[in-house]
């Protein structure tokens, strides 16, 4: 079995070489360089890595590309912030050649924030801890969407991986807010591209609920002040999406407003 590691950079230079040095146990790797314009590609080459540069607005459009970019059996993908331990390594090569019976495996995810590793509270599109991130060439499909895209697999569940993926998540408070910046921007261009932006007191609703889940049910309050922090930004996802979202479609109405009307032309016949 041919296993292909599939990785997605966006300016990822600073984090890029400590993910790509653990991928040696991989046959391949075939790294989707999205709009990169720093070292990312040069760094991914030095490892023996399979270039894809373009621009790829969506990142199941970026995934896609990989997918197909991919010789691979079986694909193991992982984020640029993430790092794959030996002990994940080989169980990963064991549950492939060990006659699978189905077709993906889910990983667990360990998030650190700084040194602190967080093992609660997770949801929004903020972290997962788990996630199917091992599986046949052919079988996973993303929705067109610019963050977080739902993913659909065709086959059979082959069962849970036991060793951890380490994901670097963010180095402290400060980066945790402007990933959260960053997310809501996204999330906000496809709610106006799909022309649902909701409401003030549905994203209210919502938020309530997303702050109950990270902190209740998933156990947030179990991590202290970061896990009312995360549970916290999951409720903020909510409204600040929609609320740009919502300033997203008025600039769009407004710029086709203020647009000069095309001259008529009146032609000539005879």
């Amino acid at each position: 079995m041919k296993l292909s590691a599939l990785v997605c950079a966006q300016n990822d230079e600073a984090r890029l070489a400590d993910c790509l040095r653990r991928l040696e146990f991989c046959d391949e790797i075939v790294l989707v360089a999205d709009r990169c314009t720093d070292r990312s590609q040069d760094i991914a080459r030095q490892f023996g890595a399979r270039v894809i540069d373009g621009i790829f607005p969506l990142e199941s459009q970026r995934k896609a590309a990989g997918v197909a970019a991919c010789l691979g059996d079986w694909i193991f993908e992982i984020e640029a912030d993430e790092q794959v331990s030996d002990a994940l390594a080989y169980e990963v090569r064991a549950s492939i050649h060990g006659r699978p019976g189905g077709d993906w495996f889910d990983v667990p995810i360990d998030n650190y924030v700084g040194e602190t590793l967080v093992r609660h509270g997770w949801g929004a599109g903020l972290g997962d801890v788990m996630a199917p991130r091992l599986y046949r060439r052919t079988l996973k499909r993303w929705t067109a969407r610019r963050v977080q895209p739902v993913v659909s697999l065709e086959g059979r569940f082959a069962g849970a991986l036991e060793t951890p993926l380490l994901r670097r998540t963010d180095a402290d408070v400060g980066q945790m807010l402007t990933r959260l910046h960053r997310q809501t921007w996204l999330r906000a261009q496809d709610l106006a591209d799909a022309n649902q932006p909701g409401t003030l007191i549905g994203d209210l609703a919502s938020a309530a609920v997303r702050f109950g889940r990270c902190y209740l049910w998933r156990q947030g309050l179990r991590e202290g002040e970061i896990g009312f922090l995360i549970s916290m930004m999951a409720g903020l996802d909510a409204v600040l999406s929609g609320l740009r979202a919502r300033e997203l479609l008025k600039a769009r109405a407004l710029a086709v407003h203020a647009a000069p009307a095309q001259p008529m032309r009146i032609g000539r016949t005879g």
